[in-house]
């Protein structure tokens, strides 16, 4: 076993977090966490600096998920049924709130979504742009159309 696998396991609720925004069904949510985590595994003996260690991850998981969402766009649409509520069920206000936004920021274009994830998961503009491989001005730009179209959206949810 790699020296850092023990930290990887520890940001293993950011990886989830990052596969989740990127794919809806969780059989496909399975599948691509799997990748994401081997390609950590494969890339650790290349990471020199250990205090990169969350940069690195994040960097893959969000390039392996940018490449499922292009290939789910080119793949024929199909039905999901793992978000309906069973009817005798009353959803907690709280959990559609956050449906609702975990739906609104699929919807976003990729590299906004890119970003706002990255914000989300508390990284600065200079470290978005690190692990993206973009310059600070294009994060802030990304980030500002991705603020204006949730913001247009949750208006339009209302």
């Amino acid at each position: 076993m790699h020296r850092l696998w023990p930290q990887v396991e520890e940001h293993l609720p950011r990886m989830w977090r990052t596969v989740r925004a990127y794919e809806r069904n969780p059989a496909a949510q399975d599948d691509l966490m799997q990748d994401v985590l081997l390609a950590v595994w494969q890339g650790l003996p290349r990471l020199r600096d250990a205090s990169r260690l969350v940069p690195f991850m994040l960097r893959i998981a969000h390039n392996l998920g940018a490449s499922h969402v292009r290939r789910a766009v080119r793949a024929p649409v199909r039905q999901q049924l793992d978000d309906e509520i069973p009817a005798d069920e009353q959803p907690d206000p709280a959990n559609t709130e956050t449906r609702w936004l975990l739906n609104a920021v699929r919807q976003l274009p990729l590299p906004q979504r890119q970003v706002l994830l990255l914000q989300l998961e508390g990284f600065e503009y200079k470290q978005i742009a690190e692990v993206l491989g973009i310059s600070i001005e294009n994060v802030g730009v990304r980030a500002h159309r991705a603020r204006k179209s949730l913001q247009v959206m949750n208006d339009e949810h209302r």
